[in-house]
């Protein structure tokens, strides 16, 4: 019985240390991008270059060349696309607006995620749902609207991210367990990189200052970038192993501890701090996905909401 309990709590432990430790990544890309001087396209395409080759070799000795036989490559391909279309809107987000501003905002994924399953896969949303999908956009509303009278379309890109995010993990629940998270994982990084490769010489060819290619200019700054795709690769296996140790139910909440760790590095880094009304909707957009949270549970289903920024 002592270890039965022991696991779930283990799991809690490794899942609220994951989310404290996620934001570091997107304050690397903040730093890259404000003082480094480097593109977002850029700093995204090196996110999942350095987490496929910080990661593989492990994937390889877990796995072997099976970590490359995937049943539906051309979907784990499209996964990974998205997920670094995804990734993209973040990093250009964060370069402009504040770290805090674009956590809250980008934690209307799961109400995304819900509407898109009801309505793709006639998974049944109750009315209550409903209004705490439309509450928790309002609180969005709330960051929103001061971040867009200062920013202006930026302030939407954290919504584009949320959008691509949810339509990433819809396919994760539409596709089932066709092949194994270690495969998925794997495919993903290389349907991210490739994407990015695509979207930097489009968007070098369109003149787009946020797409310009280059090299770091420091070792610092070379360092951070390794740093920035081991992040991305390992905590994303430690949620995996997390939920093996523990139900959704138990730690989904613990993906709200990013916004926490993104207020800390935000302030301490950049000197910015949510101002009142944001902490409004901040509260207003937890509460809403909690509540979603606790009516997927009772309704038993299966797929997780938790969401990974940047």
């Amino acid at each position: 019985m002592q270890a039965s309990l022991s696991s779930p709590f283990r799991g809690m432990v490794l899942m609220a240390g994951c989310m404290l430790v996620l934001p570091v990544m997107d304050a690397i890309a903040k730093y890259m991008a404000n003082v480094e001087g480097m593109s977002p396209g850029q700093i995204t395409f090196y996110r999942f270059f350095f987490q496929l080759a910080s990661v593989l070799p492990v994937l390889l000795a877990l796995n072997g060349l099976s970590a490359f036989s995937a049943k539906r490559p051309w979907v784990n391909l499209l996964r990974g696309a998205i997920h670094g279309a995804a990734s993209l809107m973040f990093f250009m987000a964060v370069k402009y607006m504040p770290l805090a501003d674009v956590f809250a905002i980008y934690f209307v994924e799961p109400f995304i995620l819900t509407a898109m399953s009801a309505i793709f896969l006639k998974e049944k949303v109750g009315w209550r749902r409903w209004l705490a999908i439309a509450v928790g956009f309002g609180g969005a509303m709330i960051v929103i609207q001061p971040s867009y009278e200062v920013f202006g379309l930026t302030a939407l890109l954290p919504v584009a991210c949320a959008f691509l995010y949810a339509l990433y993990m819809f396919l994760n629940r539409a596709i089932g367990e066709a092949d194994s998270p270690m495969t998925m994982q794997t495919m993903a990084g290389i349907g991210g990189t490739l994407f990015m490769a695509g979207a930097l010489m489009a968007g070098t060819a369109a003149g787009d200052a946020d797409f310009a290619i280059s090299l770091p200019d420091s070792t610092l700054g070379l360092g951070l970038l390794i740093l920035l795709g081991a992040i991305s690769g390992y905590i994303h296996l430690l949620v995996v192993r997390a939920f093996r140790m523990a139900t959704l139910s138990v730690l989904a909440p613990f993906q709200y501890f990013e916004i926490i760790a993104a207020v800390a590095l935000g302030y301490l880094l950049f000197d910015d701090f949510p101002t009142p009304s944001k902490w409004l909707g901040i509260v207003i957009i937890v509460g809403s996905g909690l509540f979603i949270l606790w009516r997927e549970q009772k309704r038993a289903s299966p797929a997780p909401l938790v969401a990974e920024a940047g």
